[in-house]
């Protein structure tokens, strides 16, 4: 089962960083970043169930 309801803790601060990361990188070299992000936090969770109900849900 996904959390889909807001669950990171100053997610501001989260989203400030992102934003950071992003800073002086082309549009490319964003969208590899952000594929490599979501490969690392895919690994991270691990179970292939979790990662096809998030993938359904992100539709």
């Amino acid at each position: 089962m996904l959390t889909l309801e807001p669950n990171i803790p100053d997610p501001d601060g989260f989203y400030d960083a992102l934003l950071k990361a992003h800073e002086g990188l082309s549009q490319a070299q964003s969208m590899a970043f952000n594929a490599r992000l979501i490969l690392i936090l895919a690994n991270q969770i691990g179970d292939r169930d979790t990662l096809r109900a998030a993938l359904e849900a992100a539709k």
